[in-house]
């Protein structure tokens, strides 16, 4: 197997310092995450940041993608595991509180959280896609459900995801804002009640 690299190899851990960045995105988000911010975080200097990485959005790009397979796949998770939608969301709900709140992490959701009041309409469109893409999931389990005759409501499956997806986003501000795990359980509870009370 030939081991020749092109250029300076890297002394660093890429790995380890797109963690870094990760957090410090998550922790700050998008805007209020200057280069010196990461480069001091990450332990590298602004030369192998650009040359391992790219540009700040090209790093932060690759970071949302490391926080949805490391952090974010616990609805993907539900969605796939449970057996009717109602199951699935309540435990998308009930994950969120645990997720949102983890001890060793920063609060709340990258994607909910990192894009407020960016300047960069890129940035600002991949969230709001990701998000939409989630809602777009809950959309599809739901209304297969409602076709099947085991979800039977008067509203619509767009309704109901916009519902959950929007309980998600106020527990991640929430939890950001200082809530605790059971504070958003409670809220995931009762969420799920209102969801009960729409049939």
């Amino acid at each position: 197997m030939s081991t020749t690299t092109r250029g300076r190899p890297r002394s660093f851990d890429r790995d380890a310092a797109l963690e870094q960045a990760l957090r410090l995105f998550w922790a700050r988000g998008y805007e209020a995450t200057s280069i010196g911010d990461l480069t001091a975080a990450m332990g590298i200097g602004a030369p192998s940041l650009y040359a391992a990485f790219g540009d700040k959005t090209t790093l932060f790009k690759e970071a949302v993608q490391s926080f949805g397979a490391k952090y974010g796949d616990f609805m993907a998770r539900a969605l796939a595991e449970e057996p009717t939608a109602e199951a699935a969301m309540r435990r998308t709900l009930r994950e969120a509180a645990v997720e949102y709140t983890r001890p060793d992490c920063p609060r709340g959701c990258l994607v909910i959280s990192a894009g407020i009041n960016t300047n960069s309409g890129e940035v600002a469109d991949m969230l709001r896609e990701l998000r939409s893409r989630n809602l777009g999931l809950f959309m599809e389990r739901i209304q297969a459900d409602m076709d099947s005759g085991v979800l039977v409501t008067e509203d619509d499956a767009s309704t109901l995801a916009r519902y959950v997806g929007t309980v998600m986003q106020g527990m991640s501000q929430a939890a950001r804002d200082g809530a605790s795990r059971a504070e958003l359980e409670k809220v995931a509870e009762l969420a799920m009640y209102g969801w009960g009370r729409a049939r």
